[in-house]
């Protein structure tokens, strides 16, 4: 059981706070509720835009990174569809630092000509190193288009193009700060050898003058169900072939979010799973083979995907997946097997959360739901889990009319 005391401040800010006497070391998570889908169509990739700027120096801190280390510390950040987080991890005496800096870059950033065209220019390099240069760099700009019609999943978090990030006036990337890092669309969590009425006191001293911000989000239609199979070929310049196969999965807070987690464990976490098994080591069709959900709050996408071996065909790997799809639905896996599944999830999500890290990071995330009480509750949804549910819940997910297929192709 982990115990941490929530509140919140009068301007909106969301606080949750534990006590972890064990380390000499408190993680301060500032989670930003904002990700790619709030972005505006034609100015993709902001959210990671300011992952990047709001390391660019604030009115009274010029260099964050700079300020941190000097205090011990260690800093970073990462932006999904959802969210934006950012984190310091600082010898607990040095609690004041970490809230100045992050309240500071919360009201005064820097937006400028001269910053903001610096971070442009690094985010643009990112995007043609990793998106056209790396090989299946462009993935997410594919199977993310073909899997979603409607939703902004369907945008990758690095953005569609790298002309929206240049084309991006001052005024819109202005407009974009103002309007979402705000205390009211933030959550602050703090784990560490604290107490947590005198940190309360500290952070409504640096963040309870701040004040509320617009938080006006875009409107976007939801996803429809889909009702036929999609596919596509991709030629790039790659050595091997791969395919990959996208079904609709379930929200994050849908009790077939855990059916479906488990399932991709089954299907692919390890060299036993069933698909890693048969496909991989036993057919001998694919070189690797890696199963996941997107674990996206809103319904996201369950992914399977391979590399080919050399001379296989991949409409041949493919039917091979459905054919072994098709096994699991037709016979449920054994009870020995699915206790196994479930103490290795519920192992993972206990003692991952043993370091004031991982804590912080959860709470922040859990209460960004809406529900932080899921920190100590997961691990019993896992447990609930029956081989029957698996097994119905793969009937209805892996159908041929609900797969997205991209087959990615050496152009050769």
């Amino acid at each position: 059981m982990i115990n941490y005391k929530r509140y919140q401040l009068a301007n909106g800010l969301r606080v949750l706070l534990q006590e972890d006497p064990s380390s000499p070391m408190l993680t301060l998570c500032m989670n930003y509720e904002v990700g790619s889908k709030d972005e505006l169509p034609g100015r993709s990739g902001f959210a990671h835009l300011f992952e990047h700027l709001m390391f660019a120096g604030s009115q009274h801190a010029p260099n964050f990174d700079q300020l941190i280390q000097l205090a011990g510390g260690e800093n970073n950040a990462f932006t999904n569809q959802d969210m934006t987080v950012f984190y310091d991890i600082l010898p607990y005496q040095n609690l004041d630092l970490g809230l100045w800096l992050e309240a500071d870059r919360m009201q005064n950033l820097c937006i400028e000509p001269q910053p903001l065209q610096k971070e442009k220019r690094v985010v643009v390099e990112e995007f043609k190193e990793s998106c056209l240069e790396e090989p299946y760099g462009d993935l997410w700009h594919i199977l993310g288009d073909l899997a979603f019609k409607e939703h902004p999943y369907k945008r990758p978090v690095i953005g569609e193009s790298f002309e929206h990030i240049e084309a991006a006036s001052l005024e819109e990337v202005r407009e974009f700060y103002e309007n979402y890092y705000c205390p009211n669309n933030a959550v602050l969590s703090i784990s560490g050898n604290i107490k947590a009425e005198e940190v309360l006191e500290r952070v409504e001293h640096w963040f309870g003058h701040i004040p509320r911000g617009p938080v006006k989000r875009p409107a976007y239609a939801a996803e429809p169900p889909q009702l036929v199979g999609r596919k596509k070929v991709h030629r790039a310049n790659v050595t091997d072939a791969a395919l990959y196969m996208a079904f609709p999965a379930a929200a994050r807070l849908e009790t077939a979010y855990y059916l479906e987690d488990l399932l991709s464990d089954i299907l692919g976490l390890s060299d036993s799973s069933l698909l890693v098994r048969q496909l991989v080591k036993q057919q001998k069709l694919f070189s690797e083979l890696d199963v996941y959900i997107t674990g996206t709050v809103e319904a996201g996408l369950f992914v399977i995907e391979g590399k080919l071996q050399e001379g296989v065909d991949i409409e041949q790997a493919e039917q091979a997946v459905w054919a072994a799809l098709e096994e699991f639905k037709a016979q449920p896996i054994s009870e020995e097997q699915l206790q196994k599944l479930q103490n290795n999830t519920e192992h993972n999500l206990l003692f991952g959360e043993i370091r004031p890290f991982q804590k912080a990071l959860s709470l922040g995330y859990y209460e960004l739901l809406g529900q932080a009480q899921l920190i100590n509750e997961e691990a019993d949804y896992y447990q609930q889990i029956t081989a029957k549910q698996l097994q119905l819940q793969a009937q209805f997910l892996f159908q041929q009319e609900k797969a997205s297929l991209l087959y990615y192709l050496p152009k050769a």
